[in-house]
This record gives C-alpha cells, structure tokens and sequence, in this order.
C-alpha cells in the first residue's frame, strides 16, 4: 500500500490544483467565498445530490440571506424552505448553530476549525470544508469522496467505515495541505465526485493520479474501497389516511424526538388495516366518515428503515379548523397547507392528491 505523502508531493498536488482550476463543475457556492453561503451548501449537500440542492440553495439564501436571518426564521418556515431536502434535522441544527454564532460571535461564523467543530450539526467534514474553503486553514475535510479516493490510490483493503482509518488518513492528509487549501479541499471532493465515482467505472483516463494510483495500475477499483456490510434495514408497515372535509386535511405533527421528528405528516397507522375496519377507528377519534376510496400502494425508503404504505382517501362530515382533540390531529385548509406546511417526502405517492 502506497503512503500518502509518496502520492501527495509537491508535483501530486500541483497536478490536483491545475486538473481543478480545468475541470471544475460551475457551482454556485464555488461562486463566493461567504462563510455562511459555504456552510449552507455543505450542510444541504450531505447525503444529498448536486442537482437537487442547487434550487434549494439559492430560495433559502432568498428567504434568510444572513445568519441573523435564519436564527430568527419561524420553525414551520424552515421546514417549508427545507421539504423535499430530506434529514430534516440538518435544518434544525443549522438554525440552531446560526443561533449560537448569533449570540457568541456576532453573526459571523469563527475563522477556526475549533469553534466550528462545537457549533451544532457541524462535524469533523463540515468544519474542514468550511475552515478550508472559506478561510483558508489548511485543516483536512474527509467525506465519502475522499475517502474511496485515497483507498484507490492507495491500494487500501481497509475498512474506510472504522474510526481509526478516518483519523489516520485524516492526519496523513493534512500534513500534505497546500497553502491553496480550499482549492486543494474541492479538488479531493470533485474528483471523487466525478472521476473517481462510487457506481460504475471510474474514469481514469481523466484522472490527474492515474500514473501512481496502485487500484488502477492493479485493476482493483471494484474492490475498493473496503466498507463493512450495511445491518438490513427494518420493514414497517403503514396506514396512511387523506382524511378531508371539503377543502379542510387533517395533519399529525411527530414528536420532537426520533425519525422526521417535530415535522407534520399525513395521518397513518401501524400495520395495513383493512377497508372495513377504518369506520370504527375513525369513530373511535371523534370522525365521522362518508366515502372510504383505497389509494395506490407506495414504499419509501429511509437510512435504515422502509415504510411500506397502503392508503385510502377519506371524506368526513364537515368539522372546525384548527386542533381536533379528539383525534389530536390538526385539520388545516389546503392554501394554508401548501403554503406553510412541510409535509415530508415519505408521503410524496399521496401529496398530490392534496
């Protein structure tokens, strides 16, 4: 197995600078050099495609175009700016840190790996891609990209999922950072992105290392990088119910905690219940039904668990905006609903039908 400083020398990443500078995607937070533009992009940009983030960004920086602006965003309306993103969290702890930079650094987020390691929902990556990128520290930023590029290059049958070949590849890297280290941060990234890629055969004709990567030379680039088999996700089976009363839907919001937590979602119960048992459950929470249609099935896959859902289209006898106590749901009017609403991609089979 090659080291990487034996693959990093001057030379190397001379050649790594000037493949970027040619080769580089036009991205528009590759535009600015704004800490919190940077901090947005990478945080919408975890477990998430290019292509989708790009319009997201640009209507959140519309919405909140400073971090004064979105520590003081109302929550439903960064949900909202955010539905459709997925991992909701990520906005929350985002609102959350810029609260935090608001009050201990005056709205401007701290030029030190450090301070942005303790700010909410920033970890080892993200403050090195924004201490790197923004501010220029020459701190690493090792997300899944780099990784598969070092084990390529490398040759390395580690496992790139345990601790200890993330901290000692993360050490070995930042002791060949040059003073370029933004450039040399996205370069890694971009190149792991779209040379080195994790699905089919990675291009390394285009690839600026190809004469010293060891997984080409060996032709061992399906066989790395090494990680440990995924545990199976878990099958839940759903109910989901489009309960109306004219121009009125009822939402459920989740709890604060746990899987799309605090977020409002279409109604739905454990297990795939029978046509004929839903007029005594909605009863038994205080609605009475009129017309019952069956929907299409859907499946929506999370990180580690698969809703399966059948669902049914529910009219109602006429009742009240607002709380409904009975069933301790929400009954919400459509323009209010599509406006203000975040209901989460899980239900996306059902949303259009609101």
């Amino acid at each position: 197995m090659k080291e990487i400083r034996e693959l990093f020398t001057e030379q190397g990443v001379s050649q790594l600078l000037n493949w970027y500078r040619a080769n580089r995607r036009a991205l528009p937070w590759r535009q600015t050099r704004d800490p919190y533009h940077i901090w947005l992009s990478e945080i919408m940009l975890q477990q998430t495609r290019v292509e989708a983030v790009k319009p997201y960004y640009a209507r959140f920086l519309e919405a909140c175009p400073t971090i004064e602006a979105l520590a003081q965003l109302p929550a439903e309306r960064l949900m909202k700016l955010w539905e459709g993103l997925g991992y909701y969290s990520r906005a929350r702890n985002l609102q959350k840190a810029a609260q935090t930079v608001v009050a201990q650094y005056g709205g401007q987020l701290p030029a030190s790996y450090e301070e942005l390691l303790g700010l909410c929902g920033i970890g080892e990556y993200t403050a090195g891609a924004i201490a790197s990128i923004a501010f220029g520290i020459r701190v690493p930023a090792i997300d899944g990209n780099v990784l598969r590029v070092l084990a390529r290059l490398q040759g390395s049958f580690e496992d790139i999922t345990q601790p200890a070949v993330k901290k000692a590849w993360r050490e070995a890297l930042g002791a060949v950072i040059p003073e370029a280290a933004g450039d040399f941060t996205q370069a890694m990234i971009e190149l792991g992105a779209t040379v080195c890629g994790p699905n089919g055969e990675p291009k390394c004709a285009a690839c600026p290392f190809t004469s010293a990567c060891v997984a080409a030379k060996e032709h061992l680039t399906d066989a790395l990088p090494v990680r440990a088999a995924k545990k199976a996700r878990r099958v839940e089976q759903k109910t989901v119910l489009l309960i109306r009363d004219g121009d009125r839907t009822a939402l459920h919001k989740r709890p604060d905690c746990g899987l799309l937590a605090g977020l409002f979602e279409l109604p739905n119960v454990e297990g795939h219940l029978d046509a004929d048992a839903l007029p005594a459950y909605l009863r038994s929470i205080g609605f009475e039904p009129l017309r019952i249609e069956r929907l299409e099935d859907s499946k929506h896959i999370f990180s580690h668990i698969e809703w399966h859902m059948i669902a049914y289209d529910v009219r109602i006898t006429a009742e009240f905006d607002g709380f409904h106590g009975g069933s301790g749901m929400y009954l919400v009017r459509n323009e209010d609903l599509h406006a203000n609403y975040a209901i989460p991609s899980a239900f996306a089979a059902y949303k259009r039908y609101l």
